[in-house]
């Protein structure tokens, strides 16, 4: 799929800040660097967090994320390398594997396990969590496997973008979210090519490069490993990247913010300490799912 748009934008973002991330790990030892956490919930509402995975042993994620509940969010998993199966409480069962797209909405509550189907080999990724509005939160859970010829793509100025969700120059993702309106793009550069996206003012926004580098027109530069975090200028009307001297990959990841209250403890993102409790209680007496 490919599309031609003039751009019309007037008053590019500039980077706030950037940010390296923290390695840790997770489930039952998966390595990971975690580049969105917990303290800028409330800068990048409604993003919760944004984890990275990339390895070449197996060692560092074999193990895998056995049984663990989730309530009040949706989990939205991007495997650029390597299979992974999805099971959980409310009967869904699938496999993501190179360029495919996992998305979840815990809703209510909902018991899941993330497991590796592969024993060698390289396994790479994402996992991004978005808040659900608090008038959703107790939603049923829901669930769907995107495979990567079903991700629309298209391609413009040395540009691949692949558009999970949202919509970039009239091309429509693979969801749609009414309430955050996310948009996530993965974008492939060329050596020294630029990229434009149109974004309302009020939106959080932020960029990703796992491969290559972008620079700003202040000269800044965002590495490989590294998040930029746009700035929410007033009058802003989009983000203008552009790519350095060597091929490029980022993701760029924009919402409207909810602007409502965060509690989470764990699996649980709900929006008083109350319900946070009460989650609890639920997935300990087998009510969660």
């Amino acid at each position: 799929m490919s599309t031609v748009a003039t751009s019309q934008l007037t008053q590019p973002r500039e980077v706030e800040r950037l940010v390296a991330g923290q390695p840790t790990s997770d489930g039952a030892g998966v390595k990971l660097n975690r580049v969105l956490t917990q303290n800028l919930q409330k800068r990048l509402d409604p993003f919760l967090m944004l984890d990275a995975f990339g390895t070449d042993n197996p060692d560092d994620y074999i193990a895998g994320f056995p049984d663990h509940p989730h309530r009040g969010f949706e989990t939205i998993t991007y495997m650029l390398k390597g299979r992974m199966r999805h099971r959980d409480s409310a009967g869904n069962e699938g496999l993501i594997s190179d360029g495919g797209v996992q998305w979840m909405t815990a809703g209510r509550g909902v018991i899941h396990s993330e497991t590796p189907e592969q024993n060698a080999g390289r396994m790479a990724g994402f996992q991004l969590w978005l808040n659900l509005a608090a008038k959703d939160k107790m939603r049923e859970p829901w669930y769907r496997d995107v495979t990567s010829p079903e991700v629309p793509e298209f391609e413009r100025d040395g540009v691949k973008a692949r558009v999970i969700a949202g919509a970039s120059h009239g091309v429509a993702g693979a969801v749609q979210r009414d309430n955050t309106e996310p948009l996530y793009l993965d974008l492939h550069f060329e050596p020294g090519a630029r990229f434009e996206q149109l974004l309302p003012a009020d939106f959080n926004a932020f960029v990703y490069v796992y491969e290559g580098g972008l620079k700003f027109q202040t000269g800044c530069q965002v590495l490989s490993g590294r998040m930029a975090i746009l700035a929410n200028t007033a009058g802003s009307d989009g983000v203008r990247l552009q790519a350095g001297d060597e091929p490029t990959k980022a993701l760029l990841i924009a919402g409207k913010p909810l602007g409502e209250p965060i509690a989470q403890y764990g699996p649980f993102v709900m929006n008083t300490e109350a319900e946070l409790v009460q989650a609890v209680r639920d997935f300990q007496s087998g009510r969660l799912a």
